[in-house]
């Protein structure tokens, strides 16, 4: 499938340009313009190039690290279960982790549950180890 990369990197310029930033929380499931990437590297979808993260890590109001959520099913030590609370099967995929900035959020969809998200937290560290 052809990546269409003009157009992402015109809604990347907008996005760069936007005094919008949202305010944010850890635990939260957001809308985020992740774009148009390279290889097997996650890629949002539609106008905003966008698709559900999960913020694992806020360093300040404008960045925080994430990891990119799948409703595919997937499974093995690179994913993690995530429920949203309306029975649609989801799994974060924990090798995407990325740093992003706060221009990108969209639309906040949820906040998960502490015990799901320390759950998840440690399959990150480890996954790490």
């Amino acid at each position: 499938m052809k990546k269409d990369f003009n157009n992402w990197n015109n809604k990347k310029i907008e996005i760069d340009h936007s005094s919008n930033r949202v305010f944010y929380h850890e635990r939260e499931v957001w809308w985020c313009s992740t774009g148009l990437n390279v290889g097997f590297e996650q890629d949002g979808k539609g106008e905003n190039f966008s698709r559900p993260v999960l913020i694992i890590k806020g360093f300040n109001k404008n960045v925080f690290l994430s990891v990119p959520i799948t409703t595919k099913a997937k499974d093995g030590k690179y994913y993690h279960r995530v429920d949203l609370g309306d029975n649609t099967p989801r799994k974060v995929i924990l090798s995407q982790i990325r740093l992003l900035d706060s221009k990108r959020l969209q639309e906040k969809i949820t906040m998960i549950p502490e015990e799901q998200f320390f759950e998840i937290k440690k399959a990150i560290i480890q996954l790490l180890e």
